[in-house]
């Protein structure tokens, strides 16, 4: 009898313990998941914002203040495009983008003129490239050059030294720039594309 008791009373504890410790994780999953999506929108509101080359990291409120007075949003396939307007004109349209990276996706988004001849500006929200090489596509002096590079109908973006070159790509990372070079020049010719089907 005394055995018994030696075997079920560790068995018990480690299911009560068990018991209690889902219990906790459920109760925090479930009082954070507001707190978790206003900040996933948060974070997505700055990236078109900063892709539009409009300021960005201020707090939550300036942020959304500034969203929700420049941004109209419309149905893009599964997910939504922004247009941004001052004075009632069109100044540049936000899309999102996802593509294969070295190590798997990477997604963020990318703006385009109205006029539809120059990209504004490109964020990366989320890879898996590698920290320190591909993964620096997330450093400033990377993402600005984008800025201001006109649009081609063969391809926008090309890596300096070669004829033509608007683009460093980064060093080490060979693979990684390359597949960014290929979402961004795909995704430009999608944009192009969708912008006569919406009569942008």
């Amino acid at each position: 009898m005394a055995r018994k008791k030696q075997i079920l009373y560790p068995v018990v504890f480690m299911i009560l313990l068990t018991a209690v410790y889902t219990f906790v994780l459920a109760f925090i999953n479930e009082s954070t998941v507001d707190i978790i999506a206003a900040q996933e929108a948060l974070r997505v509101k700055r990236s078109v914002l900063y892709v539009l080359d409009l300021p960005s990291d201020g707090s939550a409120d300036a942020v959304n203040q500034l969203y929700d007075a420049k941004l109209d949003t419309k149905p893009f396939g599964d997910d939504s495009y922004y247009i941004y307007k001052e004075d009632g004109m069109v100044v540049g349209y936000a899309f999102p983008y996802i593509g294969k990276g070295l190590w798997g996706s990477i997604s963020g988004y990318m703006a385009i003129s109205a006029d539809l001849k120059t990209i504004l500006g490109v964020d990366f929200v989320a890879h898996s490239e590698t920290p320190g090489l591909g993964g620096r596509i997330d450093e400033e002096w990377f993402k600005v050059q984008f800025r201001g590079v006109p649009v081609a109908e063969a391809e926008s973006l090309i890596f300096f030294p070669s004829d033509g070159g608007n683009i460093d790509a980064i060093t080490g990372a060979t693979s990684t720039s390359e597949a960014v070079r290929k979402i961004i020049n795909g995704f430009v010719g999608e944009i192009l594309d969708f912008a006569k089907e919406a009569n942008l």
